[in-house]
């Protein structure tokens, strides 16, 4: 294993070295890694997995399986600074060891003061002192589970934990940019109140709202989102003003406050840790079922209400991120999709492993992401490791097209809406690629063909991603769809087919199987994904 460094072990960083960094690119942003941009097709590792490196070694051949290139994975507070003052870098070091000899990348989870809301993973000196580490007090006066916001001791323990992480990192993987991205905390948000009712929060609440905060509402006043603009200008959008005076007596103001107050502690643990090693930063969020009410869900993190007040408390984070549950998945992504800052999904699932590999398809194709991470690879059933590995073997296929084409109007991807409760919306879609119009076509399953005994029976897992290459020619790459072609001018000339191929790419070559002409197209009338497997189909067509 030549070239890793032992646990501890470190090795000088060159001063040219150029850290991974995010960058904008015909139209899109993408992670850039040693000049080279990066799709991650990533899995991010249950809470627990990374936590023993005896365990985490038995799990490379499931995460390879799957044509991973990156593993997502925590690094634990408690574990780094078992005392304080005392570091271990050992779980984080024998992490990115294992990665390097599985070829992998990692991104960095810091599980710092939160974790889904609560404080699970500080150290026991930490929890044992709430009298110097106080938590947040509930609305019934009772501590809870959660460090306060509030507190400075809790905010520079948190960041000189931190920054000693990213100066290690530094050290010891500066050169080979193993680690290429930092998530900082974890799901931050206030439960089961929508804010902590601690004697320093309660004064806070009252005092004015920080000028950082209401400059920034005023600079962005056209563009913020609708519910915070409305409050902020139905009480006549203050400055100098407590928090019900700026926005109004309501559960809604409460968790304003929440979101500043901890995205601005999160922001200045990012802060800190990029003055001294300068990966990109993102937060994650968990996000919110329908007509639920703050309180009732981690209130106050990176939600698209709350974008604004994020950008303004934590200016240090270079994007805020999904972590999609639902089976909602292109709603809630196109959400987050539309942010300049870049769009990176660090946790996905609770759908079938094929539903997942869709979905990632349409998360790179359609909305420009530089990655994608199921949550707990590793304990996916077989049926559905296998699905999702095929996904992310054509991803892996086909990358770089898409990181050339992303941002660009030679890319694009058909995948049908499914709502809240997870019905999917089968009607058919279409979307004109120079010129041609293709036109995709879903049953539900079960439905009796009509017309050709061959026409793609769907299955309930429906993806198309196109790419153009000449003209005439184009690459579909999906699962259970069915492609018709017309002209995209509205003359008398018709569109054919000339040939389609099976194959695959090897070592960046293109392999061709067998030609689907004749049956395998109705005699040339559409192009038809299976609805068992994804696949890429190499197509030409023409005009008569």
């Amino acid at each position: 294993m030549a070239g890793l460094f032992p646990y501890g072990a470190v090795a000088s960083t060159p001063s040219k070295a150029v850290t991974p960094q995010l960058v904008h690119r015909h139209g899109a942003v993408q992670l850039v890694v040693d000049g080279k941009p990066l799709l991650i097709r990533g899995g991010e590792l249950e809470n627990s997995s990374a936590s023993s490196l005896a365990y985490l070694q038995k799990l490379w051949p499931r995460l390879e399986a799957l044509h991973l290139n990156t593993v997502i994975a925590p690094a634990y507070w408690d574990l780094i600074e078992p005392a304080e003052g005392r570091f271990n870098f050992k779980t984080v070091d024998g992490l990115i060891a294992q990665a390097r000899a599985h070829h992998m990348h990692v991104v960095l989870l810091w599980f710092g003061s939160w974790k889904n809301s609560m404080s699970s993973y500080v150290p026991a000196w930490v929890k044992r002192d709430p009298a110097r580490f106080p938590r947040a007090v509930g609305s019934d006066g009772a501590p809870m589970e959660i460090l306060s916001a509030l507190s400075d001791n809790n905010l520079q323990a948190d960041s000189r934990a931190f920054v000693a992480l990213m100066r290690h990192l530094k050290q010891m993987d500066g050169v080979q940019h193993t680690v290429v991205m930092v998530q900082v905390e974890n799901e931050v948000g206030m439960l089961p109140t929508a804010r902590e009712h601690s004697a320093a929060a309660n004064a806070a609440f009252k005092a004015a709202v920080p000028r950082a905060l209401t400059d920034y509402l005023k600079a962005h006043r056209s563009k913020l989102a609708p519910a915070l603009r409305k409050a902020w200008r139905a009480h006549g959008e203050r400055q100098g003003a407590s928090w019900i005076k700026t926005f109004g007596k309501s559960v809604w103001t409460d968790e304003l406050f929440t979101a500043w107050t901890e995205a601005r502690y999160t922001g200045q643990v990012a802060a800190r840790g990029k003055a001294v090693y300068d990966l990109p930063m993102y937060v994650n969020a968990a996000l919110v079922r329908p007509h639920t009410l703050p309180g009732q869900y981690p209130s106050g993190g990176p939600l698209p209400h709350l974008f604004d007040i994020w950008h303004a408390a934590a200016p240090a984070i270079d994007m805020l991120s999904p972590d999609i549950y639902f089976p909602n998945f292109s709603a809630w992504a196109q959400r987050y999709a539309t942010r300049k800052q870049g769009f990176f999904i660090p946790e996905t699932g609770r759908v079938s492993g094929a539903q997942m590999g869709a979905n990632a398809l349409y998360a790179y194709g359609a909305l420009k992401a530089m990655g994608v991470s199921p949550y707990a690879p590793e304990f996916l059933s077989a049926a559905d490791a296998k699905a999702l590995g095929q996904a992310f073997g054509v991803v892996q296929q086909l990358t770089p097209m898409i990181l050339a084409r992303q941002g660009t109007s030679s890319m694009t991807m058909l995948l049908p809406p499914a709502a809240f409760h997870g019905k999917a919306d089968l009607t058919p879609q279409q979307v004109t690629m120079g010129a041609y119009t293709f036109t995709t076509r879903y049953r539900p399953k079960g439905a009796v063909s009509i017309g050709a005994k061959n026409e793609a029976t769907a299955d309930g897992v429906h993806a198309a991603l196109i790419i153009r290459g000449a003209p005439d020619d184009f690459w579909v790459a999906g699962i259970g769809a069915t492609l018709r072609f017309s002209s995209a001018s509205h003359g008398t000339s018709r569109v054919g087919i000339a040939s389609v191929w099976e194959g695959h790419f090897e070592h960046g070559h293109w392999l061709r199987g067998r030609q689907l002409n004749g049956d395998d197209t109705n005699q040339g009338r559409w192009l038809q994904l299976p609805a068992d497997q994804f696949v890429i189909r190499e197509v030409h067509l023409y005009r008569y």
